[in-house]
Parts: C-alpha cells; sequence; structure tokens
C-alpha cells in the first residue's frame, strides 16, 4: 500500500485526477469506479477540466457505481445515479450508455445484486475504483464487521447513517431509505487499483487504523492491505494519527516522476 500525504484536498484531487487521465491515455476505454459523497468532488471537477482542455480525450470512458440506494426512483435527485449523473457524467461529457450501476428498484434485490456483480466481471472489470472512507472505516456501506470476503449485496442503514443523510432530503429523515446496494470488499478489491482519499481530522483513525493497523472486519477499508496495487492519499489532517508519516513522505518524495500513483 502506498501513501501519499498531500497538503489540502485539492492537491489530492489533482493527483488521483491524473493518475485517472494516464489511465485513459493508456486505455481509452477504461472502466472507472466512482463514489459518491462530498470527498471525491476534486477529483470529478480536476478529472473534467482536464477533458474540457483536451488534456485527456474521456469520450469513451466508462463508469462503475459503488453503491446504491433500495426503492429510491432512478430519477430521484438524491439517487446515486442521479448524483453521479451531475457529479461525474455529464461534466465528462458523457451519457448514460457509458454508466454502470445497481437496480435498486428491482423486485428481486438479491438477484440486482449478484447481475451487477456478474456485470462487472462481463465489462473486463473496474480499472480504477475511487474510494473514500467513513470515520468508523467503512467503505462503499460496508460497514464494521463487513466480510471482508462479501460480494455485492443489500445492507441495512444504521440509524446514525440515516440522521447523517437526511441533509440530502430535505431534513427529513423519513424519506431517507433504510437499505442499500453496495458493493463488497471482496467485490471492491478485483478493482485493478484502489484509490482511496481522506481527508481532514475527523478521518485521522480511520486511516491509521486502514493503514497500519491489522487487518480486521471492524476497519473494512484495512482489507485493502491485501491489495497489489492500493494508493491512500491523504491531507495532513488525515495523516496525523500516522505513526510512519514521515516515512511516506520520504518514500513518495524520492520515487521516480515515471512511476506515478
Amino acid at each position: 500500500m502506498e501513501v501519499v500525504i498531500v497538503p489540502d484536498a485539492k492537491a489530492g484531487g489533482l493527483l488521483i485526477a491524473e493518475a485517472m487521465a494516464e489511465l485513459l491515455r493508456r486505455k481509452p476505454e477504461a472502466l472507472l469506479g466512482v463514489a459518491t459523497g462530498s470527498t471525491p468532488l476534486p477529483i470529478y471537477t480536476a478529472l473534467a477540466e482536464k477533458a474540457r482542455s483536451g488534456d485527456v480525450d474521456a469520450s469513451r470512458a466508462r463508469v462503475a457505481q459503488l453503491d446504491e440506494y433500495v426503492g429510491l426512483p432512478a430519477e430521484h435527485p438524491e439517487s446515486y445515479r442521479s448524483v453521479l449523473r451531475r457529479e461525474v457524467l455529464e461534466p465528462l461529457g458523457l451519457g448514460p450508455d457509458a454508466f454502470m450501476g445497481p437496480d435498486g428498484t428491482a423486485e428481486d434485490v438479491v438477484g440486482a445484486c449478484e447481475a451487477y456483480d456478474r456485470a462487472l466481471a462481463e465489462a473486463g472489470g473496474v480499472d480504477l475504483q475511487v474510494l473514500g472512507i467513513g470515520t468508523d472505516g467503512h467503505i462503499g456501506f460496508n460497514e464494521p464487521c463487513s466480510s471482508l470476503a462479501s460480494r455485492t449485496r443489500i445492507k441495512t442503514l444504521t440509524e446514525q447513517t440515516r440522521i447523517d443523510n437526511a441533509r440530502f432530503f430535505d431534513g427529513d429523515i423519513e424519506q431517507v431509505p433504510h437499505h442499500v446496494i453496495t458493493q463488497g470488499i471482496g467485490t471492491i478489491l478485483e478493482a485493478r487499483h484502489l484509490v482511496l482519499l481522506a481527508t481532514g481530522e475527523g478521518k485521522a483513525d480511520a486511516v491509521a487504523a486502514t493503514v497500519e493497523g491489522p487487518v480486521a472486519a471492524v476497519c473494512p477499508a484495512s482489507a485493502l492491505q491485501f491489495h497489489r496495487h492500493a494508493t491512500v492519499v491523504v491531507d495532513e489532517g488525515a495523516a496525523s494519527k500516522l505513526k510512519l508519516a514521515d516515512y511516506f513522505r520520504h518514500t513518495y518524495n524520492n520515487k521516480p516522476d515515471w512511476q506515478g500513483i
């Protein structure tokens, strides 16, 4: 696992966007795994700017969703499909044909989960998966004590998560769905490159547990230690609990320019 410490969220977004752009230069039809939330927004903003300026051609890129609410219509403004259309697809000039996601409105939700796992495999797998991390170490909606071998499946949201997400639903928790479909940890680990971005001191404990702690289901993100190409990009606040921070700075500052992340 490579840990890169950057000055702030904008710098982290630029770094990861350049890695995505370099991937698209090598493989124009690459499948990009994307996450929702405020943390990855600097990545998507920077990548869209690269596409607008002609620095990279994203017209053949494909986009895969990490998770989705169950029972929320796809056209609902707060469905993750809608959010990603606004934040990723439209800024990159991509249409719905470039998008892959689970069907959160399916009558057979279990079948929809299995179908999405198959679809990802049939599409050749995710080339680069963007991840955020919760303060409790969750990735996607894989909460603490999720199986480290889990596949795409339905999960029940905790009451705290529903309270936190109520701000997107006019502050009304009753509008927040109780269930989500999420890629499992085992599914996420099949991506060729995992890039986790964390910013702020509130994520410092989770980052330290992910990077320097034991691999344990109580911190789902610690499973990234098993991955052959995992990159953790953190700002100074999120890096503040890392015992090996100086080592991580030294190794990154002395790596060859051509190596990337």
